[in-house]
């Protein structure tokens, strides 16, 4: 593929890393929808919402307020980290040469890829026990012996999500984006079946179980205030690292009014209905079962319905490869062939993420999840977020929202983005 910026150095572009033009942006407002909707709609996303109402004690309608704020902020935040990427046309690891230079960039945007293969692992291992409960429930049997904390089944399930995934991305983002498309509204299929399950179950005391959980308890200001401040922070970092970059999927987009429109539809709207979702489901949970459950499988397990455990497996298996494509596949691909370009297109970036992703996944039970490496991950996620404020002042304030997308790839000492060395010191000292 020949591009405006062959002339430059070879090493800082690939197709995957530069500009797309106008008839490439395809991306409607749905698609930016099933971003979100990916994002929150996972298994982690629902144990999440759900504990929240429980974990603070904090009254529902303050835990629900703050969901509905988190999600008007986090909107905000993202659309003034998106419309770089769509005004432009260029990924986060690109973006960053403006701030950090064209060198200086592959500090973040490594921290991100790091960060993002590792979780890339570990949630194809989540994915994979909605497909080992699959197995379970049509076959009624245990699984078999274990073998690095795995049964036949799990390893069975765990290789199968990891093929399914390498399938995805060797056919690129089109596809990619099309399995976004279908997993993300394709939850609220068993979330719907598990809450009229539940329902029936529950001879009507449904509805009364979720106003005891609005009910206040001699609730206090400052305790509720404090509640709501620490709900809206956990979600906002839930989605600090997609914030980040966020211009990863906003190149796609065909205008910055779709991509605020998706953002708005898939950020406060869908966090109303998913929250509230999660609040009768988890209150039917605890009227029919006798206690508070916030992991949807563990009700499913309950309601001894193999329809619904084979629909609830498909659904789950979907939704967690679907939050495994957007938080982690993408980032980690883009940050990998922004190391070697010349070298390390879209495809070899992609391998290079599933088998670091094999790895790391088959030896997750019995290892990796014992010895403490997800903190260590998770500090490096940190260090990342005050990478967004600095982008964000860099592009409005002091570029004015302009940039020479040619010296993006150059390492001509002349170029704008050269700095010193190709690292924007200042940028890297705050």
């Amino acid at each position: 593929m020949s591009t405006p910026y062959d002339a430059g150095d070879a090493g800082l572009h690939n197709d995957s890393l530069v500009p797309l033009n106008k008839d490439e942006q395809t991306w409607g407002w749905f698609d930016i929808f099933n971003i979100w909707a990916n994002d929150i709609q996972s298994l982690f996303g629902y144990s999440l919402v759900a504990s929240l109402f429980i974990a603070y004690g904090v009254t529902g309608w303050t835990a629900f307020a703050a969901l509905i704020a988190a999600g008007f902020l986090v909107m905000f935040l993202v659309n003034i980290s998106g419309k770089p990427g769509q005004k432009h046309g260029i990924p986060y690891p690109v973006l960053a040469r403006a701030s950090m230079g064209v060198a200086g960039s592959k500090l973040p945007a490594v921290l991100r890829a790091v960060v993002a293969v590792f979780w890339f692992g570990a949630q194809t291992y989540f994915a994979s026990t909605a497909l080992e409960l699959f197995l379970v429930a049509v076959t009624g049997h245990s699984g078999g012996a274990e073998f690095l904390g795995l049964t036949l089944f799990g390893w069975i399930s765990f290789v199968a999500v990891w093929a399914f995934q390498v399938l995805l991305f060797s056919r690129g983002m089109g596809w990619v984006s099309t399995f976004l498309n279908f997993a993300g509204p394709v939850v609220y299929l068993v979330m719907a079946g598990l809450l009229v399950v539940l329902w029936i179950k529950s001879d009507g005391q449904l509805l009364s179980a979720a106003q005891n959980i609005f009910a206040p308890e001699n609730p206090t200001f400052s305790g509720e205030l404090a509640g709501f401040v620490a709900i809206v922070g956990t979600m906002v970092a839930y989605f600090a690292a997609v914030m980040i970059n966020f211009s990863d999927f906003s190149r796609y987009s065909k205008s910055t009014s779709s991509m605020k429109f998706g953002n708005l539809l898939g950020l406060p709207l869908n966090m109303v209905i998913f929250s509230a979702l999660a609040l009768l489901i988890t209150a039917g949970a605890a009227v029919v079962y006798g206690e508070q459950l916030t992991n949807p499988t563990d009700i499913v397990e309950r309601t001894d319905s193999i329809l619904l455990s084979v629909v609830a497996a498909f659904t789950f298996f979907a939704a967690t490869v679907g939050i495994n494509l957007v938080a982690n596949f993408v980032p980690a691909v883009n940050g990998i062939a922004n190391l070697a370009p010349s070298k390390l297109n879209f495809r070899r970036a992609g391998w290079i993420t599933a088998l670091f992703a094999l790895v790391i996944g088959g030896f997750w039970v019995s290892l990796i999840s014992q010895i403490g490496i997800s903190s260590f991950v998770n500090t490096l996620g940190a260090m990342l977020a005050p990478l967004y404020g600095i982008m964000v002042v860099d592009y409005y304030w002091l570029k004015k929202q302009q940039l020479r997308l040619a010296d993006l790839y150059s390492t001509d000492p002349n170029a704008a983005y050269h700095y010193t060395n190709g690292w924007n010191r200042s940028a890297l000292y705050a």
